[in-house]
């Protein structure tokens, strides 16, 4: 079933992993046609830990990056041939699967070959070159049994012949001018010339059109030691099948590309293109294949789908998401960067959370949230909206909360400054943790972009550390490149922020006409960076 990744932004704070919980459990039931996988873009903070720890919904795997992998594209219905197989069984597996190459694997299933249509013409060419003979390739009695779907009249099945092969149809008396002891001879219907074969020492007779050979025949290829196999095709093309009786692994060639099922497209394009085969076989940690990948492959492979919740900008978003197919963007943010190549469900919508969106999409639906999920989205919108006290709080947001309390049997204040007070404390934290573990980036040019980080405490006792933290914003604005990075220490209980910021913080000092006083830029009533501080900021830059 396809695949769609449900992620929020980067630095996940809990509003953006409860909301890819949330609403992929919401597209998984009202869009059976699609999977909905909901994902992560980083480590959770603190508070989100104890939100999916209180709630018991299961932390959403971490999306590395959104490129394509040879698993997305590759075939995985990979057949394989045994390295002893006989030639015929690649032959018809090819045929049947319209494939030109093969994978040829060890006992133990670990790749050691590949047979391809070139390798197939080479062997009909050589054979065309001359007499057909095994003095290279010995075969066994056993594969020509199996090849020609035919019976081992006399003797044993793991005898292997390495003698020329020929197709009697010359007189009984002229055999022998040719023929040589331990040959394969192909003969119909012809007592004296089978008797002919067995005199000159034949290694294996086979008898074609399915006639058995009388039992005086059989008698004497017993006492001599030469195989009989029976033969219901003709003559002709008993003897074409007999030459690919020869075992996989005389024919195959070694160390073909492999690749790993986690590999980038863009990284083994060029390779698959430069092998005569166009191919490449994915191979697990165990060298056994699990896939095949074509030049077909890759020709405008559809591209790995995302759905983007609580955010909507390039430099937030999953590494990749340009090559990405974007099917739905779900925020409560402004309308951000991202761009589509077609027209795509979009909501941006001005309340306290994503959160909220999503439990008004489940009600709307005639639906509810798992008891996990939902207790997750509460939490949500209680982080987003300071416990409903943020200036980005909607009688919406209320609303929501009230039917979440009464789903949940909880008192919303209590559940959220339990959570506040649970993840308040950041002395454990180092600064450079504390800096960038809920950084957002703002900005569309590389020469003016900018961060913002913010930490929500009870009290102002981490100002303490500010020279640490200033420190760790200087490492974090040259690692990237910005302007400026700043860091919102909010005090969720006073309602205010103190605002620390290095490189040019001109335009947070023009935003809220105020300079820094000790190294910080007191913000009193502020406590909503999407609200308070993005808006402003954005329109002067």
């Amino acid at each position: 079933m396809p695949h769609v990744y449900v992620t929020g932004h980067k630095n996940p704070d809990t509003d953006t992993i409860a909301s890819a919980i949330g609403y992929a459990e919401y597209k998984n039931l009202v869009d059976p046609e699609n999977h909905y996988v909901a994902t992560r873009l980083g480590e959770v903070n603190v508070q989100t830990g104890w939100a999916l720890e209180k709630s018991g919904a299961e932390q959403p795997a971490l999306l590395e990056h959104i490129m394509l992998r040879v698993k997305d594209v590759m075939a995985g219905d990979v057949a394989v041939a045994r390295k002893n197989d006989p030639l015929r069984k690649v032959g018809l597996t090819m045929a049947k699967r319209n494939i030109s190459q093969l994978p040829i694997v060890e006992d133990d299933g670990s790749l050691t070959g590949i047979i391809t249509e070139r390798n197939l013409a080479r062997m009909y060419v050589r054979e065309s070159r001359g007499a057909s003979t095994f003095a290279e390739s010995p075969v066994s009695v056993g594969a020509m049994v199996e090849v020609l779907e035919g019976e081992l009249l006399v003797g044993e099945e793991d005898r292997e012949s390495s003698g020329q092969l020929w197709v009697i149809s010359m007189s009984v008396d002229s055999m022998g001018q040719s023929m040589k002891p331990g040959d394969i001879v192909v003969i119909g219907d012809r007592q004296k010339g089978q008797r002919r074969a067995l005199e000159l020492g034949a290694g294996v007779l086979v008898v074609s059109n399915g006639v058995r050979p009388d039992d005086e025949v059989l008698k004497i290829a017993g006492e001599q030691g030469t195989a009989v196999v029976l033969s219901p095709l003709d003559s002709y093309v008993t003897s074409r099948l007999i030459q690919l009786s020869v075992p996989c692994w005389e024919v195959m060639s070694e160390n073909p590309l492999t690749v790993s099922p986690d590999d980038l497209v863009t990284e083994i394009t060029e390779q698959v293109m430069e092998v005569h085969y166009r191919a490449a076989i994915a191979v697990d940690d165990k060298k056994v294949p699990i896939g095949v990948v074509t030049r077909t492959d890759l020709l405008n492979p559809r591209p790995r789908r995302v759905l983007l919740v609580d955010h909507a900008e390039i430099g937030q978003s999953v590494a990749g998401v340009e090559q990405a197919e974007v099917v739905e963007i779900l925020d409560h943010h402004h309308i951000g960067d991202i761009e589509t190549t077609s027209p795509i469900p979009a909501t941006f919508d001005p309340v306290g959370s994503t959160a909220t969106l999503i439990v008004e999409r489940f009600k709307a639906s005639g639906l509810k949230p798992e008891e996990p999920t939902a207790r997750m989205l509460l939490a949500a919108l209680l982080s987003d909206t300071v416990i409903l006290n943020s200036p980005t709080t909607t009688d919406r947001d209320r609303e929501v909360a009230e039917y979440l309390e009464e789903m949940l049997g909880l008192d919303a204040n209590e559940y959220g400054t339990e959570m506040f007070e649970a993840s308040s404390d950041v002395s454990s934290l180092s600064a450079e943790e504390i800096v960038g573990r809920d950084a957002k980036e703002y900005g569309k040019n590389s020469g003016d972009k900018v961060s913002v980080s913010q930490v929500e405490i009870v009290g102002t006792g981490l100002l303490e550390r500010k020279d640490e933290l200033l420190d760790a914003l200087e490492d974090l604005k040259g690692e990237n490149g910005y302007l400026f990075s700043a860091l919102m220490v909010t005090d969720i209980m006073e309602g205010g922020t103190q605002l620390l910021c290095v490189g040019d913080c001109s335009p947070m000092h023009q935003a809220f006409d105020s300079q820094a006083q000790n190294g910080v830029i007191d913000l009193p009533g502020v406590i909503s960076r999407k609200k308070q501080v993005a808006p402003v900021l954005l329109s002067i830059l």
